[in-house]
């Protein structure tokens, strides 16, 4: 078959763009908020609308699937290559969105789409217009341009959709599908299209994703509130204890201080950190949105690297005691605080929990119990090796997309169930995205540029051309 030509694509791409538009529309309008359980039946609702919009697409197989012991709903889809011999490739998403909250800084109802004027063309305002609907959307748009161009009447490789329904709520139920459907499901490479670029002049591929862990720590010292005056330098003051506790997570370099914590941390390649280097970041203007005044954080790592490859702990929240109006003299019973740890390649969430009991267990001091509470199972990183093939034809896409502009390497600072899936159905996992950093995803007012969209639909065209040589070699 015939290689297809950036021309042949692109024009595809634009002749079909408001019928694109149209159908992103649509889809946005469904309020599908997994972490709002009355939002239940649109999310039921967005995967039905999805899975129709796939059979109209031209995939053979598309089924709604339903998570092992409850949950919402996945949408699976299949178009299986003409070649016997053809790489099958599962490309995953999520067709669920964040909550809308604050709602009156929204400049327009998040579940009604606008399409406005830009700094750099139209965009579209919507929940979940970057993320994560229409860079699924344009896998749809991609396909049957690959299709147009190639004169194919199947792609190029077997191609299997798995969009999400609950990656906004952590993905509970995700691992356990995953295992339920492995036969389905089974691949020679994943490409995850839930993720950016470094800016829109600046095509980039993410190389990996950091894990999470998270709990809640709650102290307690005496069984009553006590009076300060009665009590107080006479008995540990569980509040005083949790601030000693929370300071010492990090020592003067900036390093966390859990026992064997970075035992497992991958380093940073000297080829990684040159790749870092040559993106063109600004740190006053890196501060700017951050709204912060200075840079903080590991010594003998810079900004990105901090935020992509070294691990975190962070204070998310505290609470203790009195904090009504004026003042009540007390020794308090009870203290809490919310944690977080950013973890990096082959770090494990279940051992940084039991890490931090580890560090209590010698922090807290006589006078105070504790407990740690995790938040499920955390979630564990991911990284894609620079050799990879996958990767590599991921980049050749994107080059053709951009019209040859070299395509750099970022990661990202977030996290997500990409390991779950390198690891459940054992396959290279690559990352094809196209949002911006100025997309405000999770924020009020998230938009999408819609140019940046069909750049991501081309892209995937030629991307299904280069997967079977990338994954032969």
């Amino acid at each position: 078959m015939p290689e297809p030509s950036v021309g042949a694509v692109r024009a595809y791409v634009e002749a079909h763009r408001d019928d694109f538009l149209a159908d992103l529309d649509a889809w946005l309008r469904i309020p599908s908020v997994s972490a709002d359980p009355a939002r239940a039946g649109d999310v039921h609702e967005s995967a039905r609308w999805l899975a129709e919009t796939l059979r109209r697409t031209g995939f053979p197989t598309v089924e709604v699937w339903e998570p092992p012991g409850g949950g919402l709903p996945a949408v699976f889809a299949e178009w299986s290559a003409a070649e016997p011999d053809a790489p099958t490739v599962v490309v995953y998403g999520h067709h669920d969105v964040q909550p809308v909250d604050p709602l009156e800084l929204w400049s327009s109802p998040p579940f009604e789409p606008q399409l406005r004027d830009g700094p750099a063309g139209p965009q579209l305002l919507a929940r979940g217009a970057a993320d994560d609907k229409g860079q699924i959307l344009f896998h749809t748009l991609g396909v049957r341009a690959h299709l147009a161009a190639t004169g194919r009447r199947a792609p190029a490789v077997t191609l299997r959709l798995l969009i999400e329904g609950e990656e906004e709520s952590g993905s509970p139920n995700f691992p356990g599908l995953l295992r339920e459907r492995r036969q389905r499901l089974g691949c020679d490479a994943i490409v995850v299209t839930d993720t950016g670029m470094w800016g829109r002049d600046v095509p980039s591929v993410s190389t990996g994703m950091r894990g999470l862990a998270d709990c809640q720590i709650d102290l307690h010292g005496p069984d009553v509130d006590l009076h300060s005056g009665s009590f107080g330098g006479a008995v540990r003051n569980p509040v005083t204890v949790l601030c000693e506790v929370l300071a010492g997570l990090h020592d003067e370099r900036g390093r966390v201080t859990l026992p064997g914590f970075y035992d497992r941390v991958r380093p940073l390649s000297e080829a990684e950190r040159e790749l870092f280097a040559r993106l063109p970041f600004n740190e006053a203007e890196w501060l700017r949105t951050a709204a912060s005044r200075a840079a903080y954080g590991e010594e003998g790592y810079t900004t990105l690297e901090r935020v992509w490859a070294r691990p975190t702990a962070e204070v998310n929240g505290v609470w203790g005691g009195y904090t009504g109006p004026g003042h009540k003299t007390i020794v308090p019973t009870d203290a809490h605080a919310k944690l977080s740890f950013r973890l990096v390649a082959d770090q494990d969430p279940a051992e940084v929990q039991a890490q931090l009991r580890a560090y209590l267990e010698h922090a807290v001091p006589d006078g105070v119990t504790w407990s740690v509470t995790g938040f499920g199972g955390g979630v564990r990183p991911c990284l894609t090796p620079l050799d990879s093939a996958v990767l590599a034809a991921v980049r050749q896409a994107m080059g053709r997309a951009f019209d040859g502009t070299d395509v750099l390497l970022t990661r990202e600072g977030g996290s997500g169930p990409e390991a779950d899936l390198a690891e459940i159905l054992d396959a290279p996992v690559a990352f094809l995205g196209v949002g911006l950093p100025d997309d405000r995803i999770h924020a009020p007012n998230e938009k999408v540029d819609v140019d940046m969209l069909l750049r991501g639909a081309e892209a995937a065209a030629y991307l299904w051309d280069e997967m079977p040589d990338a994954l032969r070699r």
